[in-house]
């Protein structure tokens, strides 16, 4: 599967907080060691009870759209081609506290809706800058 949006578009920076989340090829969440809150994106203080001390929960990867949009222009010459897509916030199942942004690979834009159930994928992409081969968690409908 080649990338959903244009190759030259910009890739994600991977760095210490969330290198993981980018590369493992699982749904990883950060959760709290203090308080066994969950969060995202991952932070370098939880959200809850403001400790320094995390580790990575897998997450099943199933969820719903909470929110989406349909994006009808384009804000970059890169995405001329692309238009319209669709952005999706997605609600994890097991981790309700936590909403992620992806596009749905599989559903036409106008395809969308909330409450939508979806499941993560990945789409592998290399960024020939910093030689980083990434796993991009995205979405795909499970109707």
């Amino acid at each position: 599967m080649g990338r959903y949006l244009p190759e030259a578009w910009p890739l994600p920076s991977p760095d210490g907080l969330n290198r993981d989340y980018f590369s493992a090829g699982r749904l990883l969440v950060q959760q709290c060691t203090a308080c066994g809150a969950v969060q995202h994106p991952p932070e370098e203080v939880c959200f809850r009870c403001q400790s320094f001390r995390f580790h990575n929960v897998e997450s099943a990867g199933l969820g719903h759209v909470y929110s989406y949009i349909v994006a009808h222009y384009a804000v970059s010459p890169l995405l001329k081609e692309s238009v319209p897509y669709g952005i999706a916030l997605v609600q994890l199942d097991d981790y309700p506290d936590v909403r992620i942004v992806g596009n749905v690979l599989n559903l036409p834009p106008e395809a969308l809706r909330i409450g939508l159930p979806v499941r993560v994928i990945f789409e592998a992409a290399a960024d020939e800058e910093t030689g980083d081969h990434l796993l991009v968690p995205q979405w795909e409908a499970v109707e």
